[in-house]
């Protein structure tokens, strides 16, 4: 038993934010059909790096779903795709805003055909607006969105996060709007449009900036790996040229901090007696921690803030991640199996529920692994219709 046996969701989009979406709630049991044009799938099958001839960015988004390729152009494959929504409960689309139109698959028609179904919209610039119809992938979201302006050096140039962020956090938005509909459908037994924008999730992670510049003016930007609201805390380089990030700003961690590395002097220095003032000397403060750090091996630091209860932590490769003690006693890595690709070490299940916890069901598909089986499974098809469905190159 899993949290979202009982639901259907047609993920129609492709890249991050959907496919991610709708892993997830494939992740707790819902039963997610990703649809792609027939032939070589989505575009980003096609990038490397490959297992083969498979596309390791797809496969990362797409397990516990099963595959089914759908004709999007032709109106045999249109007419199918309505077939299919009468049966969802969710629809998952990121096309630029007017491309389901054309399909004819508007919000409206979908509410005639289904009125139970929910249809997330996930765009860059969300489906209203001056801007709805512009093209955006996650680093224009960052750039203008204000992410880009707060990460870098202090003085640097601005920089993009190292990951997708705005896909992930957009796709993380998109699940808590479909399952708020759902949970509204059990009161109005109605579906629901979730509009989901990129730059609308961007600014949803700007911290204190859209107040602070409304209030006082002040503009955030970019200042390192410093914390934006206490002191020390940020990255130091140890004895072993390793780095570390250490978090002793608050004013209940400072006095152990200082306990720990010998430097119990500085609680009877008025200088440094509250985050207040030490922010008034972050030189000074990253200064002396950094001595000590310098001098230090980066396993000994972290031992001694372990010990002091000081938040720390090594900056780790990604091969050290992958043999992470912590991360594997949680079961945060998985191997999955497909003839198609053989096996596939991908990150586990960060959702952990006591009573209907998320599982592995379906290793990530290779287009249209399952067309046969959802066209049975969803439509009750034959394979005469099947074949049908062939020949006129819906499917």
């Amino acid at each position: 038993m899993q949290a979202l046996n009982n639901l259907k969701v047609l993920d129609l989009s492709r890249y991050i934010a959907g496919p991610n979406c709708g892993m997830i709630l494939g992740d707790m049991g819902a039963d997610v059909i990703k649809v792609e044009s027939p032939g070589r799938g989505e575009e980003t099958r096609l990038l490397s790096p490959k297992i083969g001839e498979h596309g390791i960015y797809t496969l990362v988004y797409n397990r516990n779903k099963r595959a089914m390729t759908l004709n999007f152009r032709s109106p045999e494959g249109q007419a199918l795709l309505r077939e299919l929504i009468a049966e969802a409960d969710i629809i998952i689309e990121n096309f630029r805003p007017g491309t389901l139109e054309k399909m004819n698959c508007d919000w409206d028609t979908i509410r005639e055909i289904n009125e139970r179904a929910t249809l997330v919209r996930i765009s860059g610039y969300g489906q209203t607006g001056p801007w709805s119809s512009k093209p955006c992938f996650d680093a224009i979201a960052q750039a203008g969105g204000g992410l880009m302006e707060l990460t870098g050096e202090e003085g640097g140039e601005p920089l993009p996060a190292g990951t997708f962020i705005i896909d992930y956090v957009t796709s993380l938005y998109a699940c808590i709007g479909v399952l708020s509909a759902i949970e509204a459908r059990h009161t109005t037994s109605k579906g629901q449009l979730v509009d989901l924008a990129m730059l609308d999730c961007s600014i949803s992670l700007l911290m204190t900036a859209i107040p602070e510049f409304a209030l006082t003016g002040r503009e955030l930007t970019r200042g390192g790996s410093r914390d934006r609201y206490s002191t020390p805390a940020c990255n130091f380089e140890c004895a072993d040229d390793r780095w570390v990030h250490i978090n002793a700003g608050s004013d209940a961690l400072f006095p152990r901090f200082v306990r720990a590395t010998g430097m119990a002097h500085l609680l009877e220095d008025d200088r440094y007696a509250t985050n207040a003032e030490r922010l008034e000397r972050i030189p000074e403060v990253e200064g002396f921690v950094s001595e000590w750090t310098r001098a230090t091996t980066s396993e000994k630091v972290i031992d001694t803030m372990t010990k002091a209860g000081v938040p720390c932590s090594r900056i780790d490769t990604i091969g050290e991640i992958f043999h992470n003690e912590q991360l594997r006693a949680r079961g945060q890595f998985i191997k999955v199996q497909n003839p198609a690709y053989g096996e596939l070490t991908l990150a586990g299940i960060p959702i952990c529920l006591s009573e209907t916890p998320g599982a592995l069901r379906h290793a990530p598909p290779v287009v249209g692994q399952h067309t046969d089986e959802v066209l049975r499974d969803w439509l009750g098809c034959d394979e005469a219709r099947i074949r049908e469905y062939r020949e006129t190159q819906a499917i």
